[in-house]
């Protein structure tokens, strides 16, 4: 096995900023941060570092046709080797979750366990992949806020509903990009069934109520988060709406719209953390 190839399987920014992201929510239940937080990032980083290597296991046949360039066809990272790597990452994601509180360890654990039987059982099935996905990273929030206590998950709880339905749409998007790996796979996606069409119209009805749901916070974020969030809305708005003249899964890789969602959604952390700021008057 080569180590750029053991590295790239984790996908470490994305990780990482998942990480961040469970940090940012605690801040945002709390309006403060505690050395414990660091925690959350280590958590978080193990165990999403787990599911994507796991998932990489699992797609390792899909992948020779939709992504030859990964490190397990490509051959840089082993089958037998991405195995024994995601448990080592989910056991030590768990382990770590022992010294936060019975709220945190209960996600992480369920979360360890979502991913596993994602990645060998749930993508494969009808919508219920999708919905995993965007479960699990709005979980990310709960998770930050968990910290915090049941008062926490509630402060949060509208923040993950809105990265629900975000990644709801990009997970649609993004199996459409993959229609004749998962379809030679024998995966019932929603475009398999139901075509390329019908997907983008369901990931566009999901954006819709991301960009509905993210206008809530503006009642206690006020005008600057509803500046920074219109911002947002208008770029993973585009990125739906790009993908609408497709027929096929090639016209949706070229739009680009999967990437553009992710960047909105990267965007969307920088805007909650300032309207933060702003709101209680932190000082940095």
């Amino acid at each position: 096995m080569e180590l750029p190839g053991l590295i790239r399987i984790l996908r470490p920014v994305n990780a990482f900023v998942a990480g961040l992201a469970s940090v940012l929510a605690y801040f945002i239940a709390s309006g403060t941060l505690v050395p414990e937080t660091i925690l959350l990032i280590a958590i978080v980083f193990l165990i999403t570092a787990g599911g994507n290597t796991i998932n990489d296991y699992y797609d390792a046949g899909i992948d020779r046709i939709n992504r030859p360039d990964r490190p397990i066809p490509s051959g840089e990272v082993s089958l037998r080797g991405a195995w024994i790597l995601s448990f080592i990452l989910f056991s030590g994601g768990i382990v770590l979750s022992l010294f936060t509180n019975p709220f945190c360890a209960t996600i992480a654990v369920f979360n360890a366990v979502l991913l596993f039987l994602y990645a060998c059982r749930f993508k494969k099935a009808l919508f219920i992949g999708n919905m995993t996905v965007a479960y699990l990273s709005a979980s990310i929030f709960l998770f930050g806020g968990a910290l915090y206590g049941l008062a926490g998950m509630a402060q949060v709880s509208a923040i993950a509903l809105i990265t629900f339905f975000a990644m709801l749409s990009r997970e649609l998007l993004k199996a459409a990009e993959d229609v004749e790996g998962d379809a030679g796979a024998g995966a019932a996606t929603v475009p398999v069934e139901y075509g390329v069409r019908v997907t983008v119209l369901l990931s566009l009805l999901f954006v819709l109520c991301a960009i509905a749901g993210s206008l809530y916070p503006v009642r206690w974020w006020g005008m600057p988060y509803l500046a920074g969030i219109l911002i947002v809305d208008t770029i993973i708005l585009v990125a739906a709406l790009r993908p609408l003249r497709c027929q096929k899964p090639s016209c949706i890789r070229d739009t680009g719209a999967t990437m553009l969602l992710k960047l909105g959604m990267f965007a969307s952390l920088l805007v909650f953390t300032i309207a933060v700021i702003v709101a209680q008057g932190a000082v940095w």
